[in-house]
């Protein structure tokens, strides 16, 4: 008898508590409120998607930095190329793929896109690049926030490395 009259007290009690209050409880997250649709016709606009960074023309911006002028001659320089070639596969190979994005932009086509002062004051002062032109930081933003290392890289060799990418 104590065991049936023991159950039964547990039960009301529990049958008690789960009939509380009527308090409403928020959801969590967000909800969406529809209106009712109208008969107005909207004219649909075009959005215009603008190109990535890394693919975007700008043979105008000389970036930020102590290059201010290139004079590029008519022909490669093969000598300058082939020491550009190994100050990049010994300082960017790194980061950089010919032929395809990794874990920053690919060099190849870059003076057809950029400056060669653009591409000089990239190798030589990123961090500035980064803070100051419009166009680097878009492009640190497209690279998921990878800065480009500073290599301490002296004029000279940045403009064999420009002189590599011509062959590129």
């Amino acid at each position: 008898m104590k065991i049936v009259l023991k159950s039964t007290a547990i039960l009301f009690s529990l049958l008690m508590l789960s009939c509380g209050g009527k308090e409403e409880k928020k959801k969590e997250g967000f909800s969406v409120k529809q209106k009712k649709a109208t008969t107005e016709k909207v004219a649909e606009v075009p959005v215009a998607t603008e190109a990535k960074a890394s693919e975007r023309i700008d043979l105008v911006n000389k970036g930020v930095g102590p290059i201010k002028s290139v004079t590029l001659s008519e022909t490669v320089d093969e000598a300058m190329a082939a020491e550009g070639k190994e100050v990049y596969d010994q300082m960017c190979l790194a980061c950089h793929r010919i032929g395809k994005k990794f874990i920053g932009p690919a060099p190849n086509g870059v003076l057809e896109r950029r400056t060669p002062e653009w591409v000089m004051n990239m190798i030589l002062n990123p961090q500035e690049m980064v803070t100051k032109d419009p166009l680097a930081k878009d492009l640190l933003a497209e690279f998921n926030g990878s800065p480009m290392a500073n290599q301490g890289l002296t004029e000279e060799q940045a403009r064999a490395i420009l002189e590599y990418f011509r062959t590129l």
